[in-house]
């Protein structure tokens, strides 16, 4: 039965292998090793453990950064610059420390999503990337708070149109159908059982009367981070912001939300901002708030599909758990990663595994991949064209490739695997998307050029495999490839199956002792050529394998 009971003793290989693909952006060979020893609370205790700030990334034509500086009026190129904005995010991905953070950070993205190609100003992103981190293991209603007055947000859902007398609708109804309390059932003409279309209505007056701060000097006294600005008049009051009485429907008990200090009829900046305080107290007291997130998060980490016993008996534990802490996320982050129902302890039946149930996002395969072969990519600290080239040809392309552009879905909802019924998870895969999945090992595994035919980087197999910590006794071929397969599958595969990658594949129907004869001769010459096409062509069948498409 589906429960949020608490799994007891140590998580072993299997289980720490699976907490970690699916709350980091995945794990060593060593490091599944050193957590099999924890317990899940003791693995939760050191994941949860906050990251040092992020160095501002760097803009290649000056060699300094251009975020803490306005380039209004300059000739700059915002769009290369939201490119080199991706790559460093995507680098925290691939060399942060262990740690829920970077999971997090996405999965706010993929929540409160924006499509990159709509914002004008590249710091805008910027400070949107670094305001996911910082609620990364924050409150998701403060955070929600926040995003209203992103700048990034405001352009991308028209805010800064949206003006007393002249309502722009799009971020309010964004703001519940996505973003808080969710769509339920059409229960009459333009009421969706949680809200109806006049509390669009309403809440768009709450939103409106602000602007993108261009300078990016107008900031949150909380986070430190730009924030939009309210347009004023001389006297410092809300001159577009509609200071009406804003009066909701029956979902919400018809409350009214009011400026609650005004002058010649408009709002004081501190009214207007207090109204949006107010609506989203009211839209989070509201249990069916603290349900969507619940989904929202069990789909990601967990699950696509939620049966009436999982709605039942884990879904409203989970729910509860945020509403009894006011939304703080840690809470609620301890009770399903340390659950039973996540590691499958809860029944025995198959068809109830979340193990090695979830088709890897592109950049789970793509970061995992790296991380797992600790594949040395160009550092900022190298020549910096070289770091953005990598990033952008070797993870950035290939990610578009595989379905997911990165920073920028095709739809106002965001990507469709993370909320599209009834595939979710399955829209991953295509035929010309999984085609490109299975280049990508071949890719990296050859090395990824620039376009002056560069080596940028690359999966050195031998490298990899030579090393004490990676790989136990290389001159063995059963061990070696139980240790691959082991440390890269989320299930044991059969025997059948096994031996298919061991003889097949690695020996190529030889004898292991050939192999063994192989790897020695490999030692004492340093020519690696017969053991590197065995070892390449094992890796690239695992990592094409549908197995490995798997989390």
């Amino acid at each position: 039965m589906a429960s949020l009971t608490a799994f007891q003793g140590k998580l072993g290989k299997k289980y720490a292998a699976h907490l970690l693909r699916r709350i980091t952006f995945g794990p060593t060979k060593r490091e599944i090793d050193t957590f099999a020893e924890k317990t899940p609370e003791e693995a939760l205790a050191d994941l949860l453990k906050a990251l040092p700030p992020l160095p501002d990334p760097i803009d290649p034509d000056t060699g300094q950064t251009w975020i803490n500086r306005s380039l209004e009026g300059e000739k700059v190129d915002h769009d290369a610059l939201k490119q080199h904005l991706k790559a460093w995010w995507i680098d925290e991905m691939v060399h942060s420390p262990l740690s829920v953070i970077p999971k997090l950070s996405y999965f706010l993205h993929t929540h409160f999503t924006t499509i990159e190609s709509r914002i004008s100003y590249s710091q805008s992103i910027y400070y949107q990337i670094r305001l996911f981190r910082h609620f990364a293991l924050g409150n998701l209603k403060v955070l929600s708070k926040k995003i209203c007055l992103d700048n990034a947000m405001l352009r991308f859902l028209d805010g800064d149109l949206n003006e007393a007398g002249r309502p722009n609708e799009n971020f309010a109804r964004e703001f519940l159908e996505l973003y808080t309390i969710g769509k339920g059932p059409q229960i009459g003409p333009s009421d969706y059982t949680h809200y109806t279309e006049d509390d669009i209505i309403e809440a768009a007056k709450i939103f409106s009367g602000y602007q993108e701060d261009k300078n990016f000097t107008h900031t949150d006294p909380e986070t430190g981070l730009s924030q939009a600005l309210l347009k004023t008049d001389g006297n410092g009051l809300a001159s577009r912001h509609d200071a009406s009485v804003k009066t909701f429907s029956h979902a919400f008990e018809h409350q009214t939300i009011a400026p609650s200090q005004t002058a010649n009829g408009l709002a004081t900046e501190e009214a207007a901002e207090d109204e949006i305080n107010q609506l989203v107290d009211m839209v989070f007291a509201k249990p069916e708030t603290a349900r969507h997130f619940s989904r929202k998060l069990y789909r990601f980490f967990v699950y696509y599909q939620i049966s009436e016993e999982t709605e039942a008996k884990v879904i409203a534990p989970m729910a509860e758990i945020l509403l009894e802490n006011n939304y703080a996320i840690e809470p609620v982050l301890q009770a399903l990663f340390t659950s039973q129902h996540f590691y499958d302890a809860d029944n025995h039946l198959p068809e109830d595994n979340v193990v090695g149930a979830m088709i890897k996002s592109p950049l789970e395969l793509v970061v995992g991949s790296l991380r797992f072969f600790q594949v040395n990519l160009p550092q900022a600290s190298d020549p910096i064209e070289q770091y953005y080239q990598a990033y952008e040809s070797g993870i950035l392309k290939p990610l578009r490739w595989q379905g997911l552009d990165f920073y920028e879905p095709f739809e106002v909802a965001g990507y469709p695997a993370y909320h599209q019924s009834p595939a979710f998870h399955r829209n991953w895969i295509s035929a010309n998307y999984l085609a490109r999945r299975y280049e990508y090992s071949k890719h990296i595994i050859q090395g990824i050029r620039n376009e002056n035919d560069e080596m940028l980087f690359r999966l050195d197999i031998v490298e990899y495999v030579k090393q004490p910590n990676n790989i136990t006794d290389p001159e063995n071929a059963r061990l070696l490839v139980e240790e691959l397969l082991g440390y890269l599958l989320p299930e044991i595969i059969t025997t059948e199956r096994f031996d298919y990658f061991l003889k097949v594949i690695l020996l190529d129907d030889l004898s292991e002792i050939n192999w063994k004869k192989e790897w020695q001769r490999f030692q004492a010459t340093g020519d690696d050529s017969a053991v590197r096409i065995q070892l390449e062509n094992l890796v690239n069948t695992i990592m094409q394998s549908p197995e490995y498409q798997l989390s």
